[in-house]
Parts: C-alpha cells; structure tokens; sequence
C-alpha cells in the first residue's frame, strides 16, 4: 500500500514514520515528501503530486500549530489548517483514495463540565481552533473514506511542547508559573502515532475495507485517558525528571497569565469510541514511559 504522509518533520509525522511501517510489512511503501516537494501553501503543487504519485491513503499530520500567532496571521493559518486538507480530500476523491486527518480538542469552546464526546456542538474561541474545524469540515464535504482524529496536549521529545518548555524551565528557574485553571488531557505523540496504526491495521484486516470506513470511519477522539490541570502536568513532569528539589510550580489562574489567544478552561475528550476499537494509555503512564524511554 502506497501512504502519503505529510508533516513527517512534527511530532506526531515523525512518529508516523515508525508507527505505519507495520502495515502490510514490506508492502507498505510511504512518501513522506518535505515542503519543496509538497508545500501546503501552493494548493497547485499539492494537487500535482497526489496525482502523480496515487497514494492509496494520505496521511495529513501538518499543521499550523502556533495557537497564539495564529490570531495575527490567520490567513496563513486557514491556507494550512483548512484550504490544505480540502485540497487532499478533493485529490483523494478523485484518486479513490482515504484521508485521515488530525485535528484539535480547540474546536471547543471549553464550558462543558464533562469530556466532550464527538457529537457536542463545537464553538472555537481562538483563530487556532477555527481553522482546524473548517478543515474537519472540508474533509466532511468531500464524500470520501476518512478519519478525522481529534487530540490534544500534544507532547514528546522534539519540537516545540509543553513538555520540553517545562523541563528547560525547571532547569533554569527555581519557580515556575503554571495556570491550574486550564484542564486537558497530555497525550504523547507516539500513542496518537500507535493508535493511528492499530486503526488501519484493522482496516486493512477487515474482509472489507471498504465497509470498515463506512462503519468505523469519520470522527474520532484520540487522547490519552483521564485528565489534568496544566499546573499538575508541569509538577509531574518536574518529579519524573528528578527536578522536584530544585524547581517548584506556583499555580496560577488564567486571568493572572494573559495570552494572545484565549484558551479553552476545559477541553477533556471522551475516547468511548475510540476505546471501542483501541485502548489508549493513562496519561501520566504514558509520561513516564515517554521519559524513560528519552533518558
């Protein structure tokens, strides 16, 4: 099976990579072209390469990922987060191809008290959460197989996290303050990676996949289970580094620590359905073993 896979430089791409190269062994070939090949910003490239090249999945794991830039350049953002997937959902239905799609627990407007499930109305409070919903919503239009997999918290060892931002802070200040009113789910790049697998490695299993799209396909919540506040994450993070003796989190509300864009206070996803077909891991184990594992 041929995958094209964009964004193979971000967190989760680069997990991607490792992750898909179990489906059908040998037989899977991916393409993970970089930008000068396939720059998301010239829809015209875009086109031309799925054409040339007839993946029979796409895989979009890019992104426009900077929330609060996002409120000043979102022109940008909406070329990436949405005019970007239409343009591979509009190829992928003229090839026969199937898209799958990540997308954000921002598409929410965080005033719920209970984990958002994939049917809830949605209603963005930043540019950010925007345009990732208007490309859910390009994917929708166009007709074709898809998953639509939306995470949060997103964290690992490379890039630009919340994870790494805690540790460099925790080794170079005594005191770092954290917001205790915002309240998600940290998920680990490799499980959104590994999750993603298992969910093709059953379609491709499926005496008919075409059937499995019908009836597993669309969206999804893909997160880690259980919930935290950001302070509590950046206090976990600190214990499992062994920094807890030098660096300490000070709670503080949002209000006290003002951003560019507005965050969600509550964007916790229920993964009922996802859990009908993959079990995802706890959050914090899934922290720990991401630790470990980088040493």
């Amino acid at each position: 099976m041929r995958i094209l896979l964009a964004g193979a430089t971000g967190q989760v791409g680069h997990e991607l990579l490792r992750s898909l190269q179990k489906l059908g062994g040998t037989a899977t070939e991916i393409i993970a072209p970089g930008r000068d090949r396939f720059d998301l910003s010239d829809p015209a490239q875009c086109r031309r390469f799925i054409h040339n090249t007839k993946p029979a999945l796409i895989v979009n794991a890019a992104a426009y990922t900077d929330v609060d830039r996002a409120e000043s350049e979102s022109a940008m953002a909406m070329r990436l987060n949405a005019d970007a997937p239409a343009v591979m959902a509009e190829e992928a239905a003229r090839i026969g191809a199937a898209l799958v799609h990540f997308s954000t627990d921002y598409v929410f407007d965080g005033k719920a008290s209970l984990p958002y499930r994939e049917q809830d109305p949605v209603g963005p409070v930043n540019a950010y959460g925007r345009t990732k919903l208007a490309g859910e919503q390009a994917i929708v239009a166009a007709g074709i197989p898809h998953l639509i997999l939306r995470t949060g918290w997103v964290y690992g060892m490379r890039g630009r996290n919340f994870l790494r931002s805690i540790l460099h802070l925790a080794r170079t200040q005594d005191t770092l303050r954290v917001v205790d009113d915002q309240f998600g789910t940290p998920t680990w790049c490799r499980t959104v990676a590994d999750m993603t697998a298992q969910l093709l490695a059953m379609a491709q299993a499926a005496p008919n996949t075409a059937q499995w799209w019908k009836e597993h396909g669309g969206l999804l919540h893909m997160t880690a289970i259980g919930s935290t506040s950001r302070a509590d994450f950046a206090r976990r993070i600190i214990e499992l580094a062994g920094l807890s003796a030098k660096a300490k989190v000070e709670p503080v509300s949002t209000a006290s620590y003002p951003t560019v864009a507005t965050r969600p206070r509550y964007s916790v996803l229920d993964t009922g359905k996802l859990q009908g077909l993959c079990m995802p891991p706890r959050w914090d184990e899934a922290l720990q073993r991401c630790m470990q594992q980088s040493g």
